[in-house]
């Protein structure tokens, strides 16, 4: 019988779970190796996690309920909006490895399902109709864990010397194109390799998208395909 020093609380194996994500990414996170951290073996934590998905969508519900949603109030829908935006981004921003998580799984959970809620609520007061507030806010929730799993310098390490040196391996693949073929990307190159300011890449990102939906409510014209 599993001794009584052993028995493990839930929300105390998600941490280990999300701790072992951030530091070595979801490859990581099974059954045997969040055993391994407290020193039992797989079958101790068959009381919470049957196997590996169902230790994934416990991590994906701890992100999302972490979200703070900002109080409706009067404001205009696209500043609430941002708002929405940016709370889930101050979220999973520390954890990139696991953000992909909530993209199929956001539905799944009681916070997830706030959070997609007031998000259509807002949709919904723009003047969207019911489907295209849906795939907008889809669009838009997903393209959150995109900016965070893409920002340029985003290196799945912990040894600063190891980000650093991936960084410029980076710079100097892009600075030594071709000027005349690439001219933009060598001028860029810098940049698309990583961040001169986190916060102003999210809050432009966040900014894009909602300056995007603004164009989509306003009839903007669709280029043809």
């Amino acid at each position: 019988m599993e001794s009584p020093r052993k028995r493990l609380d839930r929300d105390v194996l998600v941490t280990t779970a999300l701790a072992l994500a951030d530091a070595e990414g979801l490859t990581a996170v099974t059954t045997r190796r969040v055993g391994q951290e407290h020193g039992v073996s797989p079958m101790a934590l068959y009381r919470h996690f049957r196997d590996k998905d169902q230790i994934l969508d416990a991590i994906a519900e701890r992100l999302l309920s972490e979200v703070r949603l900002p109080e409706p109030d009067d404001r205009v829908w696209d500043v609430q909006l941002r708002d929405v935006l940016t709370a889930l981004l101050t979220v999973l921003r520390p954890h990139a490895a696991a953000a992909g998580l909530v993209t199929t799984r956001i539905l799944g959970s009681p916070p997830g399902l706030a959070i997609a809620e007031r998000t259509l609520e807002l949709l919904a007061a723009a003047g969207f109709g019911v489907e295209q507030g849906a795939e907008i806010a889809s669009q838009s929730l997903c393209s959150m864990v995109t900016l965070v799993v893409t920002e340029p310098g985003r290196v799945q390490t912990e040894d600063p010397q190891a980000r650093e040196d991936a960084v410029q391996a980076k710079r100097a693949s892009l600075e030594s194109l071709s000027p005349v073929r690439y001219p933009h990307l060598v001028a860029a190159a810098g940049a698309l390799a990583s961040c001169a300011s986190g916060d102003v890449y999210y809050a432009r990102g966040v900014e894009l998208l909602v300056a995007g939906i603004r164009g989509v409510r306003t009839g903007t014209p669709t280029p043809a395909v």
